[in-house]
């Protein structure tokens, strides 16, 4: 059982930065075995990708992320992070952490476990 909870989302002006962050609580898995993703929904849109950190540490973004977005964990608190800077009107969205074991997912769908969401708006 895996629960995953987000904090960190709000509101702010454009060119703003924000932090994410995810806890995660894995009773009788080892946190640093996870791959931690962090995915976007805009309201009307699809869920979609934002950027992932395997257990060895190799990040993987989207590409409207990369430069702006940088996804980091600490394996002795059980937390991911998404350090969000020169935010647009764009990145408005519900943040969503997730999880997934022993595993490398390229979809949403392959993720074990997802957070309730952190709402960030980003005004003009």
């Amino acid at each position: 059982q895996v629960q995953l909870v987000e904090s960190g989302g709000g509101l702010v002006q454009a060119g703003g930065s924000l932090r994410l962050s995810c806890v995660v609580s894995a009773s009788g898995r080892s946190f640093s075995r996870y791959t931690m993703g962090w995915f976007r929904q805009a309201s009307g849109k699809e869920r979609e990708f934002v950027a992932r950190i395997p257990w060895d540490g190799e990040t993987n973004y989207a590409d409207s992320m990369k430069g702006r977005f940088t996804i980091s964990r600490d394996n002795a608190k059980n937390i991911v992070y998404l350090q969000m800077n020169s935010l647009n009107p764009e990145d408005t969205a519900t943040y969503y952490c997730a999880a997934a074991y022993w595993a490398v997912p390229d979809t949403a769908t392959a993720y074990d476990a997802w957070g309730q969401g952190t709402q960030v708006t980003v005004s003009s």
